[in-house]
């Protein structure tokens, strides 16, 4: 599945999962040409992620909570931005054009319906039976669905928009078991 995070129109993917999901998904939107801004809380676990992409270039840089500025995202350089803020997040970047926003949520929290509801797409990996009710009332989601979230393997993520639904088993590629160890959900 090709996840399409450079876009002329502003984009917000929430994804209620692991860092290593995260961190993946941010190595390869780099690996595609996306400059990558990570607003986080913990820069020490995304910092030999940030030295080893883009082989020098520095297309991948951590900034503190609330510290992000402007990216200036275009047409030949578009933006994606990362934000593991914390529950509930905590930044205030917004996604515009040619500057998609990707929001990682840990755990369905009580702020996790608003931002399912506005998000563009939603990533859901393994959560409790009580969440995955949550979410599934959400997001309208089918009984099995709701019954399969809280059993997911590590490596999978059920990807949700307002019209479809696919599951996506992500595959790590030598170097990308090499900076981020094997697939898991909690970190």
């Amino acid at each position: 599945m090709t996840l399409g995070l450079s876009r002329p129109a502003p984009y917000d993917v929430v994804l209620v999962g692991g860092l290593w999901t995260t961190r993946a998904l941010a190595l390869r939107a780099a690996g595609t040409g996306l400059r990558v801004a990570v607003e986080t809380g913990r820069a020490q676990s995304w910092g030999p992620l940030v030295q080893a992409a883009g082989g020098g270039h520095p297309c991948m840089v951590t900034h503190e909570v609330g510290r992000v500025a402007p990216q200036g995202p275009s047409v030949r350089g578009p933006v994606l931005v990362v934000r593991d803020c914390g529950i509930p997040p905590r930044g205030r970047v917004t996604s515009t054009p040619w500057q998609s926003v990707l929001t990682l949520l840990p755990y369905v929290s009580p702020v996790a319906p608003r931002l399912l509801e506005h998000a563009d797409l939603v990533g859901i990996q393994r959560v409790s039976p009580d969440e995955a009710s949550a979410v599934g009332r959400v997001l309208a989601l089918p009984r099995a669905d709701v019954n399969a979230l809280s059993s997911l393997p590590d490596e999978v993520t059920l990807w949700c928009t307002r019209r479809s639904r696919q599951y996506v088993t992500i595959r790590a590629t030598d170097v990308e078991t090499a900076l981020l160890g094997a697939p898991r959900r909690v970190d």
